[in-house]
């Protein structure tokens, strides 16, 4: 058997093929198909990214959007994963039969989508991760721009391509549009998408800049910033749990990018529907929940007075409208033991630097009816 020396690796700014050569010459190893110099440069320096497609009771969006993720994810160094939430509806069994050179990962139970991810990913060494939804359909060439965007901003956690609606795509997507933000009292909204009031895109929002949450129907994020952040609460289940984790990075000092030049394609509601009483429950407590986390203990107790007061006329409208079961109910969704612990024991180190941290942009200005922003 031969042995393989293994020899130190040098690399010269003008020189690095030399040194490549002499590499490979000097340990004499044999090869099938020889490959050029430039391609070994190429796959040395190629960043690895896992497409992530977390399932749950959506075999008939597995079967309608996974052919166009495969399409459109043709990337050097691109992967995909599917993973199953222990779904009932022959999700398993669909994607053995149909795609079984496709990575899956089955669980066992429902997690939700903050523990579906937070396990799959431990199984994934990629060195990113797009977090995407089963019922979301890349554009061509998206994967490209998202990586452009990063070797452009080195302390760049997270990105969110732009959404569009799956069914009119002219028109920006609900769920994150072209980028996320909250305002002062910890109400979501996005360029693009004011309460219900959905854009059509005309170009407006096509500059990339830092936005201060990224949809988790399309979620970009570093592996080391996941970790770093040791991933999603688990005690959001779904819903907020991305603007809850962008929070985290930007006081670790990462930043959060909106990135035109990449496009997906959202049909939206495919696990809860807007209509759905849970996924008003899991809103309205998710947010405050966030804002007990991450607020610092100076703003704290005011800031969700007033989102108590606000909620409760969001109630009022909810029982004017009839729907008596939107109003939410602390008893619905109890949150696990080890979750409680998990988020208690996360929030002493996040308080500190908040007070110099601050978040507003030039367009924001002109947007009279949103108010004062962010933090100050």
């Amino acid at each position: 058997m031969q042995q393989i020396k293994f020899l130190k690796l040098e690399f010269h700014p003008r020189n690095h093929s030399l040194s490549v050569l002499h590499f490979l010459r000097k340990t004499r190893i044999q090869v099938s198909k020889p490959k050029s110099i430039e391609k070994i440069l190429t796959e040395l320096s190629t960043p690895t990214i896992n497409i992530v497609v977390l399932n749950y009771n959506t075999r008939n969006l597995l079967q309608q959007c996974l052919p166009i993720v495969i399409r459109n994810s043709q990337h050097p160094g691109a992967t995909i994963t599917v993973v199953d939430n222990a779904s009932t509806d022959g999700s398993a069994e669909f994607m053995a039969g149909h795609y079984p050179e496709i990575r899956f990962i089955q669980l066992t139970e429902n997690t939700g989508y903050a523990g579906g991810y937070n396990e799959a990913l431990k199984q994934c060494t990629e060195d990113y991760f797009v977090l995407l939804n089963s019922d979301a359909e890349p554009d061509e060439q998206w994967l490209s721009p998202l990586l452009e965007l990063v070797a452009q901003h080195p302390d760049l956690g997270a990105a969110q391509p732009h959404l569009i609606d799956y069914y009119k795509r002219n028109k920006f997507e609900y769920a994150g549009a072209a980028g996320g933000f909250i305002d002062k009292y910890g109400y979501p909204f996005c360029r693009g998408r004011i309460f219900g009031n959905v854009e059509t895109n005309q170009g407006q929002y096509n500059n990339p800049l830092p936005i201060f949450w990224a949809s988790g129907a399309a979620l970009f994020i570093k592996r080391e910033a996941w970790e770093r952040a040791t991933g999603l609460d688990l005690a959001f289940f779904a819903h907020m749990e991305e603007i809850d984790l962008c929070w985290r990075l930007q006081l670790m000092g990462y930043s959060i990018w909106s990135c035109p030049d990449s496009r997906v394609f959202h049909i939206g509601g495919a696990t809860l529907s807007n209509q759905s009483p849970r996924k008003t429950f899991l809103n309205f407590r998710n947010n405050l929940l966030m804002l007990h986390k991450n607020l610092h203990p100076s703003e704290k107790s005011g800031r969700i007075l007033a989102r108590k007061l606000l909620d409760g006329l969001a109630g009022v409208f909810f029982l004017l409208q009839g729907k008596w079961s939107h109003i939410p109910q602390s008893h619905q969704i109890p949150i696990p033991r080890h979750s409680r612990s998990q988020t208690l024991g996360r929030i002493a180190g996040h308080f500190e630097p908040f007070h110099r941290f601050r978040i507003l942009h030039p367009w924001q200005k002109n947007m009279e009816y949103v108010g004062t922003f962010i933090f100050y």
